[in-house]
């Protein structure tokens, strides 16, 4: 039975926009959250439903299940470290990652690739960049080391994306690159990528009229029977951001790739006669109507009339939130090809696309075109970037925001991989952590996210350092940290509710060690929390 007089179970604990909250029954084993629900009227109204809290182990289980970690000693004296975990809201889940290391024959370098996959309206288009843009980037890259083979001219690139592995990725060999050649081929691969996704319904169509012997002004055919063309057309339809480091080791570079709203962020230590800090510097810009330079860049290519309306409320055409994207054909098709296509491919199955959005009129309003940022590595300098930190949007969501507060989410994540790095352990209070692991601002980047659908107080609860895995370490504190019952809640709202609390997480980590010159676990402040 719950309390007639529920309370919150932290004061701090809100959702921005309606007062939302979660209420605890008395013994701690159910908890009430506000739903929407049809009344008898047929009119929509707030009501609370009560739902069963997981119990630890149950939480525990589900953090560490997804996590992976991986250690790479290189030849060249740099051990490479990174570590991922994703956790579910939607289902199944629609997130995706992958990561890959290219070597060079004369093993002084690598080129490694790192990359998280921010699906939305279904799984297909995240899945499919998982398994292949890596390999359509590398395919550009190989090209400005490989540029004396005469057979690479030759190749399509869709030719060229499903056999380059087999028959280049051991034996490129990369030569000093300069950085706008670079920058140039990792925005030329998602570009044509995001291109022959788009145009792969439309080719299978097109072979399928020949073979019918069908012409223009012959009826529709039905090909919702034809699983490659569902498959394409799924893949088109779909969405996903896109995120991408690229670290050449060899010429001690970083890139960072970026289509949509995930975040990349660095973490640069800084010694002191004191003991030092870590610098935060944020690489990446978040692609929505709410960053400025995206509403003004999408105004400016669309014409004069549609200026109110290409952004409204942050969002593309009033829909879309990422400004960048693969897939989305909603938002880059003529009208008339989406009916066509619909038709085709959807109708016939019972799955009919959704129509554009009412304002569409000159499209595309999206693109996958990635803004690259460029930051020089070091190995042994001991004031040189230390760690990277990779994750879609639904890390960046649940962290702390308070908007009268100097602290933001991308300050805590560098502070919490920080701790980690250093061997903190146990549940440390946020009003004692700064004093633990101190952090700057060097680059807090652009903040183009909405009012946070999760806000705390800085200074209330506690951070938990008991995962192994630095990613889970960062989904924990991200969902209540050491807060064991607010953590409880988060993850004890099922499937398709809990998207009104959270959204799917991917976090990758990635850390590196050159030789005995500096250990990240041993730096000047590992202090040692007290439980």
């Amino acid at each position: 039975m719950l309390r007639r007089a529920w309370k919150p179970v932290a004061a701090s604990l809100f959702l921005v926009g309606p007062a939302y909250y979660f209420y605890t029954s008395r013994d701690s084993q159910t908890f009430a959250v506000p739903v929407r629900i049809t009344n008898a009227e047929g009119k929509k109204e707030n009501s609370m439903k009560t739902l069963p809290l997981l119990p630890m182990k149950i939480i525990d289980s589900r953090l560490h299940e997804s996590g992976t970690s991986e250690t790479n000693v290189r030849p060249y004296g740099v051990t490479w470290h990174h570590t991922t975990s994703s956790l579910a809201s939607n289902d199944p889940i629609e997130d995706a990652h992958s990561h890959h290391i290219i070597p060079s024959d004369n093993q002084k370098g690598d080129l490694l690739f790192y990359t998280v996959f921010d699906g939305h309206g279904g799984r297909n288009t995240s899945q499919l960049l998982s398994r292949t843009l890596i390999n359509a980037v590398a395919l550009q890259l190989s090209k400005l080391a490989a540029s004396t083979d005469s057979t690479s001219s030759t190749k399509s690139f869709t030719d060229s994306l499903w056999q380059f592995w087999s028959k280049s990725s051991s034996n490129s060999s990369f030569g000093a690159w300069d950085v706008p050649s670079i920058s140039s081929a990792i925005e030329s691969a998602f570009v044509e990528f995001d291109t022959v996704l788009i145009d792969a319904p439309v080719s299978i169509l097109k072979q399928a009229l020949q073979e019918m012997k069908l012409s223009a002004k012959d009826s529709v055919p039905d090909l919702s029977n034809n699983a490659s063309g569902v498959q394409t057309m799924q893949a088109a339809i779909s969405g996903s951001c896109a995120l991408m480091a690229v670290f050449d080791t060899a010429q001690k570079d970083l890139y960072i790739a970026t289509t949509g709203d995930s975040r990349a962020v660095a973490g640069i230590w800084r010694p002191t006669p004191e003991g030092g800090s870590w610098e935060v510097d944020v690489l990446s810009e978040d692609q929505t109507g709410r960053n400025p330079k995206e509403a003004e860049r999408l105004r400016s290519e669309h014409p004069g009339s549609e200026a109110d309306t290409v952004v409204m409320n942050g969002r593309i055409l009033g829909g879309l939130e990422p400004s960048r994207a693969f897939g989305d054909a909603r938002y880059k098709w003529p009208v008339g090809l989406q009916e066509l296509l619909n038709q085709v491919y959807m109708v016939g199955s019972g799955t009919p696309m959704r129509k554009p959005p009412r304002t569409f009129q000159t499209p595309p309003y999206v693109t996958a075109r990635p803004v690259v940022t460029h930051r020089k590595l070091s190995f042994d300098d001991p004031s040189s970037l230390k760690f990277l930190v990779i994750a879609t949007d639904g890390l960046w969501d649940v962290l702390t925001y308070v908007y009268s507060s100097s602290v933001h989410r991308s300050e805590e994540v560098v502070g919490l991989v920080g701790g980690h790095l250093a061997g903190l352990k146990g549940k440390i209070p946020k009003s004692t952590f700064p004093s633990l692991v101190p952090t700057t601002v060097g680059n807090a980047g652009v903040d183009g996210k909405a009012g946070k659908k999760l806000a705390r107080s800085v200074k209330e609860g506690s951070w938990a350092f008991v995962d192994d895995n630095v990613s889970t370490h960062l989904i924990r504190n991200a969902l209540g940290g050491g807060d064991e019952i607010e953590l409880r809640q988060m993850m004890s709202i099922p499937a398709g509710m809990s998207r009104s609390y959270r959204d799917d997480i991917t976090v990758t980590v990635v850390w590196w060690e050159a030789g005995k010159e500096y250990d990240a676990k041993s730096t000047d402040f590992t202090v040692k929390a007290k439980l």
